[in-house]
This record gives C-alpha cells, sequence and structure tokens, in this order.
C-alpha cells in the first residue's frame, strides 16, 4: 500500500500549486521517503524526472556533488553525468560548458565527462543533460556542476654554480641545452617537471680575466607524467590527503635524485664548430623548498578537507608567480577565464567601472572625470621627462646670473662715489634729461614752435643771472648744463648759434 502511495504521489510529472515553493519542496521529500521504503527507489526516480530539477538545492542534499575539486595534472579523473546511480537504457548525454569559448570535451560511452591532465584552465561551469524513454514516453534531466583546479603547495627551488673559462652566449646555450636533455631521464624517473627560470653569467673573483661563473636557476614541479599513481584507487575523501602525502614524498625523492645527478655529471664538455671544447664544472648545488602557490592559483578554502591547498582563481580575480592569493583584478584589466597570472588590460580610452572585471564587455569608454584621473596618473611620468630639461636650464642660468652680478658690482667698487643707489638714480635722470632734449630738437627748435621773438626771450632770460624764474617752458641754468653734458656723452645735438637782435 506504502508502494502504491509513492507511485500515486510521484505519477505526476505537473505538481500542483500547494501554496508555495515550501509546500512543494515538501512534497517532493515525502515523495522521495516513501519511493525509498518502497523498496524501488531506481523505478520512482524515472517516474518522477521533475524532481531534480524543479529545486536544485535538492540535488545537493542528497548527492553532496555541486562542487567538484580535481588536482592539477591529474593523469585522469572521469565525471559521471548523474550524481545517482541511474539504471538506464538507450541514454544519451550531452555535456555544455559554460564558457565564451569552450574546448573540446571529452565524454566516454557512459557518459562521464573525461578529463586529462587537468588544468586550471579546464574549471568553470559544467552542466550535463540524460535523455532516455521510460514506457515510450521521452525523459531528461539536468545536472549542474561547478569544477575548480587545486593542487597540494609543494615545490623546489635549485640554484647551480658552473666554473668556465668563456662567458659567451653561444657557448652557454649550447651547455644549457645539454643540461636539459640529461635531465629529461630524471624528469621521468622522478615524475617531476624540471623548468629552467634563469641564468646569469659574472667573472669569477678568484681569475677575473679568465675564469667565469656561471648561475642557473631550476625550478622543479612534483606534477609530473603519472605523479598521482598512488592515489587513482583512493575514493574522493581520501584522495586529498594521499596527494599530500606523494608530494612530500616526490619532495625528498627528487632532491636526493638531483644531488646524485650533479655527482655523476659533474663536468659538462661543449664541442664547438671549430673543435674547440669548453668545459663547465659544477660548484654547487643549492635547493629551496618553496610551498608557495603556482600561477594562477590562491589559498580561497573552498576546498574545507583541504584547507592550506590552493585553488584556481576565478575569473575577475588573478595569482601572479609566488603569490598565496587571488586578487581583484585592477580597473582598466579584466580576466576571463580561471587560472589567470595576469590580467588584461583594456583598448585604448577604455577601462572598467570597478575592480574585479571578468569579461571583456567590462571595458567602457572613459568618462571625462575618468580621463582627467588618467592624465593625472600619468604627470609623474611627465614630471620625469621634463623636470632633467628644467635643472639643466637652471645649472646654466643661475651661474650665468651670478657672473653679470658680480662684474656688476666689481665695476661699481672701482668708483668709490657710485653706489647701486646712485647708479639707479643717475640712470633715471638720464633717460628724463634724453627725453627732454628730444623734445627741444623737434619741437622747440622747429619752424611750427612759434615765432622767433620767443627763442630771444629766451636767451635773453638766460643770460640774466637766472634771477627771475623761467618762462615758455624754459629749463633753469643748472639744468641747461646738465642738458648739455648728457646730451654730448649720449646723443649728437645740432647747436645753432644765434645773435640777438634789437
Amino acid at each position: 500500500r506504502i508502494a502504491q502511495q509513492g507511485r500515486m504521489i510521484c505519477a505526476p510529472h505537473v505538481w500542483p500549486d500547494l501554496g508555495g515553493l515550501r509546500v512543494l519542496r515538501t512534497m517532493q521529500i515525502l515523495a522521495l521517503v516513501l519511493c525509498s521504503c518502497s523498496g524501488e527507489r531506481s523505478d520512482c526516480f524515472l517516474q518522477c524526472p521533475v524532481i531534480p530539477q524543479m529545486h536544485p538545492q535538492l540535488l545537493s542534499l542528497f548527492s553532496g556533488l555541486d562542487l567538484v575539486f580535481i588536482h592539477m595534472e591529474s593523469s585522469q579523473y572521469s565525471l559521471p553525468c548523474s550524481p545517482i546511480d541511474m539504471k538506464v537504457t538507450d541514454a544519451t548525454y550531452h555535456w555544455v560548458q559554460d564558457r565564451a569559448d569552450p574546448k573540446l570535451i571529452s565524454v566516454t560511452k557512459e557518459g562521464h565527462l573525461l578529463f586529462q591532465h587537468f588544468q586550471a584552465g579546464n574549471s568553470g561551469k559544467y552542466s550535463c543533460t540524460i535523455s532516455y524513454k521510460k514506457h515510450r514516453v521521452p525523459v531528461s534531466q539536468t545536472f549542474h556542476y561547478k569544477i575548480f583546479g587545486y593542487h597540494v603547495p609543494g615545490g623546489l627551488d635549485t640554484v647551480l654554480l658552473f666554473h668556465s673559462t668563456l662567458c659567451e652566449d653561444k657557448w652557454t646555450k649550447k651547455f644549457l641545452w645539454d643540461l636539459q636533455d640529461k635531465l629529461r631521464q630524471l624528469e621521468i624517473e622522478q615524475h617531476c617537471k624540471v623548468q629552467l627560470t634563469a641564468t646569469f653569467c659574472f667573472p669569477s673573483l678568484n681569475n677575473p680575466s679568465d675564469e667565469f661563473i656561471i648561475q642557473v636557476q631550476l625550478e622543479v614541479s612534483l606534477f609530473g607524467p603519472q605523479w598521482d599513481e598512488p592515489c587513482n584507487s583512493q575514493n574522493v575523501e581520501k584522495v586529498t590527503d594521499c596527494y599530500r602525502k606523494t608530494v612530500q614524498h616526490n619532495l625528498s625523492q627528487v632532491q636526493l635524485a638531483l644531488t646524485r645527478f650533479f655527482k655523476e655529471h659533474n663536468s659538462f664538455y661543449i664541442t664547438g664548430t671549430d673543435t674547440r671544447s669548453i668545459n663547465f664544472t659544477n660548484e654547487f648545488v643549492g635547493f629551496l623548498k618553496i610551498k608557495q602557490c603556482s600561477e594562477g592559483y590562491g589559498q580561497t578554502r573552498e576546498l574545507q578537507r583541504c584547507l592550506d591547498c590552493c585553488i584556481a582563481c576565478p575569473p575577475g580575480t588573478f595569482s601572479p608567480p609566488r603569490a598565496s592569493q587571488c586578487s581583484p583584478c585592477p580597473v582598466g584589466t579584466y580576466s576571463l577565464i580561471y587560472g589567470m597570472a595576469f590580467c588584461t588590460p583594456c583598448k585604448d580610452r577604455m577601462t572598467t567601472r570597478v575592480p574585479g572585471a571578468s569579461s571583456v564587455t567590462d571595458c567602457v569608454k572613459m568618462e571625462r572625470t575618468q580621463q582627467v584621473d588618467f592624465i593625472i596618473q600619468r604627470i609623474p611620468v611627465l614630471i620625469l621627462i621634463i623636470l632633467p630639461a628644467i635643472l639643466a636650464l637652471n645649472f646654466l642660468f643661475i651661474p650665468s646670473s651670478c657672473y653679470w652680478f658680480c662684474q656688476e658690482y666689481w665695476v661699481l667698487s672701482r668708483d668709490p662715489d657710485q653706489s647701486p643707489r646712485a647708479s639707479w638714480r643717475t640712470g633715471n635722470i638720464t633717460r628724463l634729461e634724453m627725453v627732454i632734449s628730444f623734445f627741444r630738437q623737434h619741437l622747440w627748435a622747429s619752424p611750427a614752435a612759434g615765432p622767433a621773438s620767443n627763442t630771444s626771450d629766451l636767451n635773453t632770460t638766460a643770460s640774466q643771472g637766472g634771477n627771475e624764474e623761467p618762462t615758455d617752458g624754459a629749463s633753469s641754468p643748472a639744468m641747461t648744463s646738465n642738458l648739455a653734458t648728457v646730451t654730448n656723452e649720449t646723443t649728437p645735438v645740432l647747436t645753432e648759434d644765434r645773435k640777438d637782435t634789437f
């Protein structure tokens, strides 16, 4: 009877409106319980395909697979389409990736999504739709997953010092190529990756002219081919602990293998086309264990069973090399996919309104205030360009000013009666007398200036000893004497001797 009641509740494909979403969820959970009690749970799910679709939270309630975490460089990971073991026949599976540029998806015959050598860029939202027929009625269900890449922190930095008699690029490149070629066998044996990060060449302190030191820096990643082979048989709950133990074990093994390798390969003989041979001798090997995240990963604490693990940074964030946190993209940049080490800048004259942009559509044209801010941000650069020119002009102007100033005072010091104040007063008087002389020549001495009697009166008045005040604009005897003196020193004046007739 209970089974029959369960089938009666499961039979409708459309739930009646019984008072809201809360009543609907209660009815769905009750139907699930009745179906399980009837002993025919799988059959009930086939007749009630709407249960996982009506409310997505119900799916995570009994499956717990809403979030999926896959370790970086996993050899193989298979994700089923349905979190429930559904026994159906002639089913078709359709996987969809929620990305602007979806990559090629590999699906098995059983409908499992297959990942090989998982990378951070493979993270994202995935949906799977399973379609089949039950009693000749088409049925379909869709399941949604959010997949994150992660990795257990751990790595190794190696510093090598080699002695050589040359420091030329062509010989150094041949030496590095030979070194990496011999390290490939070690990578296969230890399931790791060895990457050359930097090379420096500088003279030796003992013999700077004939001996050089080649410094080589290597970065060792513990996630090489088949690195997770010991953990393939572990379940989801225990696989992270297995990864952690594997990383710690591989770290010590790789360090021992590299130490042994450079003891066996102490010297590298490089021969050129001119049959000349150069020897690179190893003198030092140093190791540094690192616990930082790889680029594009950060410790976001989303994986509860591994709080110190590094999770792929979601779109809108980035994590540069040797960083431990995911940071939002600055204003004017964006990131599209998971696991970005750097953000992509917007095109010219475009920016984003807020930090953390995750799409190119977030880039908009700058407003006037933003353009002003954009220019203000570049003012320090302009100052750095103009400042040297200004300083150079100051260095030329200040000494020249000091030179002319000192020269003027040196000239004045030769005449004790002169002083800067007296020189200033004399200069003003001189300019005033030059103006008066100009008007005297061009106005008073011209035919249009007036009758000749005026000139006669002027001379007669001047000859009377100056007891009377001068009239008609004539100057005093003292002023006339000074005017004649200045005129003779500055500008030639044409004079005319005239006799007065009565």
